[in-house]
């Protein structure tokens, strides 16, 4: 999984539209006078964003813009038979925990931390992977849903790209980094691994609440 996917809404420019890349944008915006356009991370939004027109959704924090229960279809409910995973850093970098919940029940499978020195990005990972093997232990193959395309990709790369420097504060975090890529180059699992969307779903069932 490479960069987030993007959706360029042109509602002013050379054809107005939907487009895909950033360069099939910029040739319908670049040189035209009082051209309007905004970006957004998924396509029903983008869709909806275009038949309704610029208003509503120029400098609107896309997080914050409701859709009607037919729009909510479009995307689908969450599997209810699965896992939910979510991490919580005060400070970024800062104090980490993380943890897996099943997504109908919220009832919590496990928990880690807190761990004084780490990021979002890290703990999310961590919690992806604590939960697929997990899992795998329980011979369960129900998906698994986090919230971040970022600790997705790691996962599906094996790769963490952190800038969080390694010290003597969060070895043992770190530690715990170098087992899950371990993990994931010596083993296979099943499950698959669902991204929560959040603007239809609200707040993931492993969310801490602190926000």
């Amino acid at each position: 999984m490479g960069k987030n996917k993007k959706y360029y809404v042109v509602w002013k420019g050379r054809i107005p539209g939907i487009y895909h890349t950033w360069e099939d944008c910029k040739n319908q915006i670049e040189g035209y006078a009082e051209a309007v356009y905004k970006s957004f991370s998924n396509e029903v939004l983008a869709k909806k964003a275009f038949k309704e027109g610029s208003e509503g959704y120029i400098g609107i924090d896309e997080r914050i813009i409701r859709f009607s229960d037919e729009e909510k279809q479009l995307i689908g409910e969450p599997v209810k038979n699965s896992l939910a995973v979510d991490a919580a850093c005060s400070g970024n970098p800062g104090v980490l925990e993380y943890r897996g919940v099943y997504t109908s029940t919220g009832r919590e499978i496990f928990r880690k931390g807190p761990f004084p020195e780490g990021t979002v990005n890290i703990g999310e990972f961590l919690a992806l992977v604590h939960g697929i093997a997990l899992l795998k232990q329980k011979n369960s193959q129900i998906p698994v849903y986090s919230d971040s395309r970022t600790a997705i990709s790691w996962v599906k790369n094996k790769r963490v790209k952190t800038k969080l420097e390694r010290n003597n504060i969060n070895e043992k975090l770190f530690e715990l980094v170098d087992r899950a890529i371990y993990w994931l180059e010596n083993n296979d699992y099943k499950n698959k691994i669902l991204k929560w969307e959040t603007e239809y779903w609200g707040e993931i069932p492993a969310d801490f609440g602190r926000k």
